[in-house]
């Protein structure tokens, strides 16, 4: 696809330090994205408006301030000199200028600049630009920033209206609050891994860091929420997440299992513990698909494809009686299956209106035409940039996400964005100097 171009153009405040007055409305920051210059026939993303300082690392923090940079909102990264985002060396692979396909997972939209916090005058950078952001995402351990004056205790004094997103492993309340919070261990910690993996075999961790992901999508959505209470209050507030709240939310129904019955939910491998046939087979030549039977109804019809009347015998005549008799049927699903190629079982089932599907390698789902024409593949091509990225699943009718800018290099923006705050080139070249930008 092609994307827009945007050219950043700089304006020098006379009075660095901007502090929003908690009493004006919520256009407070209308002029924040003039940087942004966007064309006037792309139309506004739906946070357009809203300036986010992204103060998180790696993987969780980062998914929630691309998703509301897709949206429209100004996000500035902060990253440490010479160093960056560790995600930034989390390679191979790379595309051809060396940028870590990990990092431009999660961080096109942005603006990189470098600053040590741990300096005084990198502190005092860090809070100039909080002084006019309605949102600040930070993913240290908890109490981590309050050494340096950037919690939110000391920051809400200065902008009463400020959204301060905190995204740990553990919450800022609880026993295990000061332990840090890393993915694969919440996986084991949450029971995730309990319920994944083959039931004869050993618990595994879901293939893609999921924790991370649910918990920046649940950041999002609290963020959002908080936005939506300061049009009333005029008020911000802090949002909490944690990464182990968010895959114990995400236990969902097999959770419920065990509050309903007390029992322990098994490792099923590929089984549903409430429904069957839900499950992969394996056609001929050990092509395998998922088959899907929902109700009594999807099975009756694949009876019908089967040729067989199993739906009228008393072992399977319902759900329940299908779950409580899942080996016998199972078994002889896996025989009849392996008898023709999977295209003929996706056919045939597909055709009789029993939900069923190809499993796919990722090279195969991301040449799938619904992919395609759903612009799930976005190209950097048009900045001359060799990045390609995974895009965006939220399509707004009349405020879409845009794609306005690569995975920035390290430091790109520095330069532009203290000119914005009012600091001149000498003290940019001395701030530069001294190792603080």
């Amino acid at each position: 696809m092609t994307v827009a171009i945007s050219t950043p153009s700089l304006s020098k405040s006379t009075d660095p330090i901007v502090k929003p007055d908690s009493n004006t409305n919520e256009n407070i920051n209308a002029d924040i994205n003039d940087s942004t210059n966007e064309s006037s026939d792309v139309p506004k993303g739906a946070l357009h408006g809203i300036k986010v300082l992204d103060l998180s690392r790696v993987l969780a923090g980062p998914s929630c301030t691309q998703i509301l940079a897709d949206l429209g909102a100004d996000v500035i990264k902060v990253e440490r000199p010479k160093i960056g985002d560790e995600t930034r060396h989390w390679a191979p692979p790379t595309f051809s200028d060396d940028t870590s396909a990990y990092y431009a997972t999660i961080n096109r939209n942005k603006k990189s600049l470098t600053v040590d916090i741990t300096a005084p005058a990198g502190q005092t950078i860090i809070k100039q630009l909080i002084a006019e952001s309605d949102i600040v995402v930070e993913n240290f351990k908890v109490g981590g920033l309050k050494k340096y004056g950037l919690d939110y205790d000391s920051l809400k004094q200065a902008n009463p209206r400020l959204i301060y997103a905190s995204l740990t492993g553990f919450g800022q309340t609880g026993p295990d609050a000061a332990r840090p919070g890393y993915d694969y261990i919440i996986q084991g910690l949450s029971g995730l891994m309990s319920i994944t993996g083959p039931s004869d075999g050993e618990p595994h961790k879901v293939g893609v860091a999921v924790v991370d992901l649910f918990a920046g999508l649940q950041l999002t959505i609290g963020i959002q929420a908080a936005l939506l209470a300061r049009q009333n209050t005029g008020l911000g507030q802090q949002v909490d997440v944690a990464l182990l709240d968010s895959a114990l939310a995400m236990l969902a129904n097999v959770g419920m299992n065990h509050l309903a019955s007390g029992k322990i939910p098994p490792r099923l491998g590929n089984q549903h513990p409430s429904i069957v046939p839900y499950q992969v087979f394996a056609a001929d030549k050990e092509a395998h698909f998922v088959l899907a039977c929902g109700n009594d109804s999807q099975f009756a019809r694949l009876c019908d494809v089967l040729s067989v009347d199993w739906h009228t015998d008393s072992r399977f005549i319902t759900n329940p009686d299908r779950v409580a008799h899942r080996d016998v049927l199972c078994d002889a699903l896996t025989k009849r299956f392996a008898e023709k190629p999977r295209a003929y079982w996706l056919a045939v089932l597909d055709q009789a209106g029993v939900p069923c599907g190809a499993i796919h390698n990722v090279a195969e789902a991301l040449a799938m035409p619904q992919a395609q024409a759903r612009e799930m593949i976005i190209d950097f091509a048009a900045f001359d940039s060799p990045v390609k990225a995974l895009g965006s699943p939220i399509k707004l009718s009349a405020s879409p996400v845009s794609y306005r800018i690569p995975p920035p290099r390290l430091s790109e923006h520095t330069d532009s964005t203290l000119i914005n705050l009012g600091y001149d080139s000498e003290t940019i070249a001395k701030l530069k100097a001294d190792g603080i930008v």
